[in-house]
């Protein structure tokens, strides 16, 4: 017995272990240290600094006596040393970088609204703001040198440029470019020193770089196809699934997306890298490549699709996660899905700290928790009680994943989706078709564009459906339930959802939860279709 048991293979026995969420406390230490830093400055970021060790002593002194009470294992010495000592360096990074930026000669100069003269690198595309007016762009750059009240310095730093759509819309990552305007203060705490303010074009602008150009290409590729071979509101909407280009994208589509919950759709995100990897390793298993071979043509896949959907923060953080994320699906080893996601976490902060207050970032770090963590169980779950296993993971994804993100999102926008699981289960089947025929397309199209024409309309059919899916879901009155934002919306969301998975675990709950999905996705698709 003792000998069979010894011979189980590891990643059978680890199924019967918990997560490993030894990493979990230093994660959310440094992330919690590094967000009070960025949004309430140094003095901030020391006083969390010092909170944080005082907890992790003082915890770990409780739960190692009330351990010892129940004769169970307490947390260990090198582990809350481990938290002690990310702590204080995380906390001494974001100190001194709050600091410089206070201190920074730009963001002195913002606050008399000082005009300047700058040399700038695009960090990332331009971005429609929907403010009323004349059409605008925010584009990101960091500092090479600035020329503020006929001073000239060579200094770093962070900064937005708002700018007309007319006269910037074509920059590209990469550039160096030369822009006069109006200094003004940062919109939002995101380690900017300044905004920069103009209504004319560049003064100067440098060519892009051979990769920014050709990522260019294959962009512009896509959606040039999309226009020739396809209606206006699909063909805004390939670029933005495939790529995250949304510059093309109609106002109602976009309007309706927000309504059904599906605007994550139209971000690069962990689920893009997920389909286009997985596409790729589906494909190299189906023709026999061996193991070291797929692992590296999906790296050289990974890495070009990074390329091209522009190598920000926050597509590597979409990379990044989108990896993690798959590995656990293709492994099947979740007690190592979480120190990886964790390890994820801590590197990009530390990276771009600026991440810790991003928005997206947040709710991909949740996202994927929720695949990696909650999904898996609920997968299992469904099954047991008979679900076939398609089914199963689409619902089990679309409810993971809103059940995790809907105390993020009512935080940040005050309203809770109620339609938003239901129109992502109705999305699911169609995103990943889209999105490799898209990828095909835009790869055809730089050798044939009729030939991209006819394979994009493969993806024709889908997009209406998408399309109908966040038609129909917004027009329903109570799509969304308005709830007051910030904590205490966040709050009211975790009640709902721990209110509704507790009534589901009683059988009479569960029936009734059933007949009316099925009622209301039986009338759904009657009107998506007729």
């Amino acid at each position: 017995m003792t000998t069979a048991a010894a011979s189980s293979p590891p990643a059978q026995a680890e199924e019967f272990l918990p997560f490993d969420v030894r990493l979990v406390p230093a994660t959310l230490a440094c992330w919690s240290i590094t967000a009070i830093g960025i949004l309430g400055g140094p003095g901030a970021a020391v006083v969390a600094t010092s909170s944080t060790i005082v907890v992790a002593l003082f915890g770990s002194l409780a739960l190692r006596r009330f351990s010892a009470r129940r004769a169970a294992s307490g947390p260990s010495w090198a582990g809350v040393a481990a938290v002690v000592v990310l702590a204080l360096c995380f906390g001494g990074a974001i100190w001194l970088q709050t600091r410089s930026i206070a201190e920074h000669p730009v963001a002195a100069a913002a606050e008399s609204r000082a005009w300047i003269t700058a040399s700038v690198q695009l960090e990332e595309d331009p971005r429609r703001l929907t403010a009323p007016g004349p059409a605008m762009v925010m584009l990101k750059a960091e500092l090479t040198r600035v020329d503020v009240g006929g001073e000239a310095l060579n200094v770093g730093g962070r900064v937005s440029i708002i700018a007309p759509e007319s006269s910037w819309a074509g920059l590209l990552p990469g550039q160096r470019i030369t822009v006069r305007g109006r200094l003004g203060e940062p919109i939002r705490p995101d380690m900017s020193v300044a905004v920069i303010r103009t209504s004319a074009p560049p003064v100067t602008a440098d060519e892009p770089g051979s990769i920014s150009a050709a990522a260019g290409t294959f962009r512009s590729n896509l959606a040039e196809v999309a226009q020739n071979s396809m209606p206006p509101d699909r063909a805004g909407l390939l670029p933005g699934l495939v790529v995250g280009d949304v510059s093309r994208l109609d106002e109602t589509v976009t309007e309706n997306f927000r309504a059904a919950g599906l605007t994550h759709l139209t971000a690069v995100s962990g689920a893009n890298f997920s389909i286009v990897i997985g596409a790729v390793l589906l494909v190299l298993r189906g023709i026999g490549i061996g193991p070291r071979a797929t692992v590296a043509v999906a790296f050289v896949v990974l890495v070009a699709f990074v390329i091209v959907a522009r190598p920000s923060p926050s597509v590597l953080r979409a990379a990044v996660m989108g990896s993690i994320g798959l590995l656990a699906l293709v492994t099947g080893r979740r007690r190592q899905a979480v120190p990886a996601l964790c390890g994820a976490v801590l590197g990009l902060i530390a990276w771009w700290p600026r991440l810790a207050v991003d928005v997206g970032f947040v709710l991909s770090v949740v996202a994927t928790a929720g695949l990696v963590l909650v999904a898996p169980i609920w997968v299992d779950r469904l099954r047991a009680r008979g679900w076939p296993r398609a089914a199963a993971e689409v619902v089990a994804v679309a409810a993971a994943a809103h059940a995790v993100t809907a105390p993020v999102v009512a935080a940040m926008t005050g309203t809770v989706s109620v339609v938003g699981i239901a129109a992502n289960v109705l999305a699911a089947p169609v995103v990943a078709p889209i999105t490799v025929v898209g990828i095909v397309t835009a790869v055809i199209a730089t050798v044939s564009g009729t030939l991209a024409e006819l394979v994009a309309q493969l993806a024709s059919a889908p997009l209406w459906w998408l399309i109908a899916v966040a038609e129909e879901a917004a027009s329903v009155p109570v799509a969304g339930v308005v709830v007051p934002d910030g904590v205490r919306g966040a709050v009211l969301a975790v009640l709902g959802t721990v209110a509704l998975l507790s009534a589901l675990r009683f059988t009479v709950f569960r029936w009734v939860a059933a007949v009316v999905a099925l009622a209301v996705l039986a009338m759904w698709t009657a009107a998506v279709l007729w």
